[in-house]
Protein backbone atom coordinates (compact mmCIF):
# COMPACT_ATOMS: atom_id res chain seq x y z
CA UNK A 1 0.00 0.00 0.00
CA UNK A 2 1.04 3.47 -1.21
CA UNK A 3 1.32 6.16 1.43
CA UNK A 4 -1.30 8.13 -0.05
CA UNK A 5 -3.48 4.84 -0.30
CA UNK A 6 -3.12 4.65 3.22
CA UNK A 7 -3.76 8.19 4.12
CA UNK A 8 -6.69 7.97 2.12
CA UNK A 9 -7.88 5.04 4.00
CA UNK A 10 -6.89 6.52 7.77
CA UNK A 11 -9.25 9.17 6.42
CA UNK A 12 -12.32 7.66 4.49
CA UNK A 13 -12.99 4.81 6.83
CA UNK A 14 -13.50 7.53 9.77
CA UNK A 15 -15.52 9.83 7.99
CA UNK A 16 -17.48 7.40 5.98
CA UNK A 17 -18.77 5.64 9.58
CA UNK A 18 -19.39 9.23 10.91
CA UNK A 19 -22.20 9.60 7.74
CA UNK A 20 -23.41 5.82 8.58
CA UNK A 21 -24.12 6.56 11.87
CA UNK A 22 -24.54 10.31 12.78
CA UNK A 23 -26.64 11.36 9.79
CA UNK A 24 -29.83 8.59 10.58
CA UNK A 25 -29.29 9.20 14.16
CA UNK A 26 -29.94 12.78 13.81
CA UNK A 27 -27.36 14.33 16.52
CA UNK A 28 -23.52 14.51 15.96
CA UNK A 29 -23.44 14.71 19.77
CA UNK A 30 -24.85 11.42 19.96
CA UNK A 31 -22.59 9.45 22.84
CA UNK A 32 -22.93 5.85 21.90
CA UNK A 33 -22.13 6.48 18.38
CA UNK A 34 -18.38 8.08 18.90
CA UNK A 35 -17.71 5.21 21.25
CA UNK A 36 -18.52 3.10 18.32
CA UNK A 37 -16.60 5.17 15.98
CA UNK A 38 -13.58 5.10 18.32
CA UNK A 39 -13.61 1.51 18.72
CA UNK A 40 -13.51 0.74 15.60
CA UNK A 41 -10.83 3.35 14.88
CA UNK A 42 -8.49 1.98 17.24
CA UNK A 43 -9.39 -1.75 16.32
CA UNK A 44 -8.57 -1.43 12.91
CA UNK A 45 -5.80 1.19 13.55
CA UNK A 46 -4.22 -1.33 15.95
CA UNK A 47 -4.58 -4.65 13.61
CA UNK A 48 -3.68 -3.29 10.30
CA UNK A 49 -0.15 -1.86 12.29
CA UNK A 50 0.28 -5.37 13.36
CA UNK A 51 -0.48 -7.41 10.17
CA UNK A 52 2.31 -5.09 8.77
CA UNK A 53 4.82 -5.74 10.88
CA UNK A 54 4.36 -9.89 10.37
CA UNK A 55 2.53 -10.21 6.76
CA UNK A 56 2.82 -6.81 4.80
CA UNK A 57 2.03 -8.59 1.70
CA UNK A 58 -1.34 -9.27 2.60
CA UNK A 59 -2.56 -5.77 1.61
CA UNK A 60 -0.99 -6.16 -1.70
CA UNK A 61 -3.12 -9.48 -1.86
CA UNK A 62 -6.26 -7.92 -0.79
CA UNK A 63 -5.84 -4.56 -2.61
CA UNK A 64 -8.40 -5.87 -5.16
CA UNK A 65 -10.26 -8.56 -6.73
CA UNK A 66 -7.74 -10.40 -8.86
CA UNK A 67 -8.34 -12.03 -12.21
CA UNK A 68 -9.45 -15.47 -12.10
CA UNK A 69 -12.12 -14.50 -8.87
CA UNK A 70 -15.05 -17.23 -9.33
CA UNK A 71 -17.65 -15.57 -11.30
CA UNK A 72 -20.75 -16.38 -8.51
CA UNK A 73 -18.33 -14.60 -5.54
CA UNK A 74 -18.40 -10.93 -6.99
CA UNK A 75 -22.31 -10.26 -6.83
CA UNK A 76 -22.20 -12.50 -3.62
CA UNK A 77 -19.51 -10.36 -2.20
CA UNK A 78 -21.62 -7.08 -3.59
CA UNK A 79 -24.94 -7.64 -1.75
CA UNK A 80 -22.98 -9.13 1.50
CA UNK A 81 -21.84 -5.94 1.56
CA UNK A 82 -24.24 -3.86 1.01
CA UNK A 83 -25.82 -6.03 3.67
CA UNK A 84 -23.23 -5.27 6.08
CA UNK A 85 -22.97 -1.45 5.65
CA UNK A 86 -26.94 -0.84 5.81
CA UNK A 87 -26.84 -2.72 9.52
CA UNK A 88 -25.13 0.61 10.68
CA UNK A 89 -27.55 3.34 9.44
CA UNK A 90 -30.37 0.94 10.01
CA UNK A 91 -29.24 0.60 13.91
CA UNK A 92 -28.16 4.26 14.03
CA UNK A 93 -31.72 5.46 13.15
CA UNK A 94 -33.11 3.05 15.49
CA UNK A 95 -30.77 3.61 19.20
CA UNK A 96 -31.03 7.13 18.62
CA UNK A 97 -33.91 8.79 16.47
CA UNK A 98 -36.54 5.90 16.17
CA UNK A 99 -36.07 4.58 19.59
CA UNK A 100 -37.74 1.12 18.40
CA UNK A 101 -35.40 -1.33 20.30
CA UNK A 102 -34.52 -1.78 23.94
CA UNK A 103 -31.28 -3.66 24.46
CA UNK A 104 -29.92 -4.36 27.66
CA UNK A 105 -25.97 -2.49 28.78
CA UNK A 106 -24.98 -6.22 28.86
CA UNK A 107 -25.97 -7.59 25.22
CA UNK A 108 -24.02 -4.03 24.32
CA UNK A 109 -21.22 -5.31 26.05
CA UNK A 110 -21.58 -8.48 24.23
CA UNK A 111 -21.89 -6.59 21.19
CA UNK A 112 -18.43 -5.18 21.54
CA UNK A 113 -16.82 -8.22 22.73
CA UNK A 114 -18.18 -10.04 19.12
CA UNK A 115 -16.79 -6.92 16.86
CA UNK A 116 -13.55 -6.62 18.06
CA UNK A 117 -12.91 -10.24 18.79
CA UNK A 118 -14.25 -10.69 15.10
CA UNK A 119 -11.42 -7.56 14.22
CA UNK A 120 -8.65 -9.55 16.26
CA UNK A 121 -9.47 -13.10 15.11
CA UNK A 122 -9.68 -11.56 11.32
CA UNK A 123 -6.33 -10.14 12.00
CA UNK A 124 -5.15 -13.51 13.17
CA UNK A 125 -6.21 -15.31 10.10
CA UNK A 126 -4.08 -12.59 7.83
CA UNK A 127 -1.07 -12.51 9.70
CA UNK A 128 -0.37 -16.60 8.89
CA UNK A 129 -2.54 -16.71 6.12
CA UNK A 130 -0.67 -15.08 2.72
CA UNK A 131 -3.12 -16.20 0.53
CA UNK A 132 -6.34 -14.10 2.24
CA UNK A 133 -7.66 -12.77 -0.58
CA UNK A 134 -10.93 -10.87 -0.74
CA UNK A 135 -12.55 -13.36 -3.65
CA UNK A 136 -12.83 -16.68 -4.07
CA UNK A 137 -10.18 -18.28 -6.71
CA UNK A 138 -7.42 -20.66 -6.33
CA UNK A 139 -3.76 -18.77 -6.39
CA UNK A 140 -1.99 -21.04 -9.00
CA UNK A 141 0.44 -18.30 -9.51
CA UNK A 142 1.36 -18.18 -6.52
CA UNK A 143 1.63 -21.03 -5.65
CA UNK A 144 -1.19 -21.98 -2.93
CA UNK A 145 -0.92 -24.56 -0.38
CA UNK A 146 -3.51 -25.09 2.53
CA UNK A 147 -2.76 -23.25 5.70
CA UNK A 148 -3.28 -24.87 8.89
CA UNK A 149 -2.11 -22.88 11.35
CA UNK A 150 -2.84 -20.12 13.76
CA UNK A 151 -6.83 -20.11 14.06
CA UNK A 152 -7.11 -22.42 11.21
CA UNK A 153 -6.16 -25.25 13.56
CA UNK A 154 -9.84 -24.53 14.83
CA UNK A 155 -12.03 -23.90 11.99
CA UNK A 156 -11.03 -23.91 8.03
CA UNK A 157 -12.46 -20.36 7.45
CA UNK A 158 -12.23 -18.18 10.39
CA UNK A 159 -12.19 -14.74 8.59
CA UNK A 160 -15.83 -15.72 7.49
CA UNK A 161 -16.52 -16.99 11.73
CA UNK A 162 -15.28 -13.67 12.45
CA UNK A 163 -17.04 -11.35 10.00
CA UNK A 164 -20.04 -13.41 11.19
CA UNK A 165 -19.44 -12.12 14.89
CA UNK A 166 -18.54 -8.72 13.42
CA UNK A 167 -21.91 -8.03 11.72
CA UNK A 168 -24.39 -9.32 14.87
CA UNK A 169 -21.47 -7.39 16.61
CA UNK A 170 -22.08 -3.88 14.77
CA UNK A 171 -25.68 -4.37 15.45
CA UNK A 172 -25.46 -4.80 18.97
CA UNK A 173 -22.51 -2.61 19.40
CA UNK A 174 -25.05 0.08 18.60
CA UNK A 175 -28.24 -1.61 20.67
CA UNK A 176 -30.67 -1.88 18.25
CA UNK A 177 -32.41 -5.38 17.81
CA UNK A 178 -33.49 -4.12 14.05
CA UNK A 179 -30.42 -3.95 12.79
CA UNK A 180 -29.84 -7.46 13.09
CA UNK A 181 -32.32 -8.08 9.85
CA UNK A 182 -29.66 -7.02 7.56
CA UNK A 183 -26.88 -8.53 9.89
CA UNK A 184 -28.76 -11.97 9.43
CA UNK A 185 -28.80 -12.16 6.14
CA UNK A 186 -24.98 -11.01 5.56
CA UNK A 187 -24.61 -13.81 7.70
CA UNK A 188 -26.68 -16.48 6.07
CA UNK A 189 -25.11 -15.57 2.34
CA UNK A 190 -21.93 -15.56 4.15
CA UNK A 191 -22.52 -19.14 5.08
CA UNK A 192 -23.60 -19.78 1.39
CA UNK A 193 -20.53 -18.55 0.18
CA UNK A 194 -18.17 -20.54 2.89
CA UNK A 195 -19.98 -23.62 1.40
CA UNK A 196 -19.19 -22.71 -2.25
CA UNK A 197 -15.39 -21.76 -1.31
CA UNK A 198 -14.68 -24.94 0.82
CA UNK A 199 -16.69 -27.32 -2.28
CA UNK A 200 -14.54 -25.69 -4.45
CA UNK A 201 -10.74 -26.18 -2.45
CA UNK A 202 -11.66 -29.66 -1.93
CA UNK A 203 -11.84 -29.87 -5.61
CA UNK A 204 -9.16 -28.02 -6.69
CA UNK A 205 -6.37 -27.16 -3.64
CA UNK A 206 -3.82 -29.81 -3.23
CA UNK A 207 -3.88 -31.08 0.31
CA UNK A 208 -7.18 -29.42 1.22
CA UNK A 209 -9.24 -32.60 1.58
CA UNK A 210 -6.76 -34.19 3.93
CA UNK A 211 -6.70 -31.01 6.11
CA UNK A 212 -10.88 -31.06 6.14
CA UNK A 213 -10.06 -34.53 7.67
CA UNK A 214 -8.21 -33.27 10.45
CA UNK A 215 -10.00 -29.90 10.88
CA UNK A 216 -13.90 -30.44 10.14
CA UNK A 217 -15.43 -27.18 10.93
CA UNK A 218 -16.15 -25.02 8.50
CA UNK A 219 -16.98 -21.81 10.42
CA UNK A 220 -17.91 -22.97 14.25
CA UNK A 221 -15.92 -25.74 15.88
CA UNK A 222 -18.40 -28.91 16.56
CA UNK A 223 -21.10 -27.41 14.93
CA UNK A 224 -20.66 -26.42 11.31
Amino acid sequence: MTRSKAIAYAVSLPMSLFLLIFLPAGDIGWIPGWIFVAALVIAFGASGLAIAKVNPIIFRARSRFQPGTERWDLPLVAVILAAMTVTIPIASFDARRAHWSHVPLWLIVIGYVALLGGIAITAWAQAVNPFFEPGVRIQSERHQRVVDSGPYGFVRHPGYSAAVAMFLGISLALASWWGLVPAAIASILLAVRTAWEDRLLHEKLPGYREYAGRVRARLVPGIW
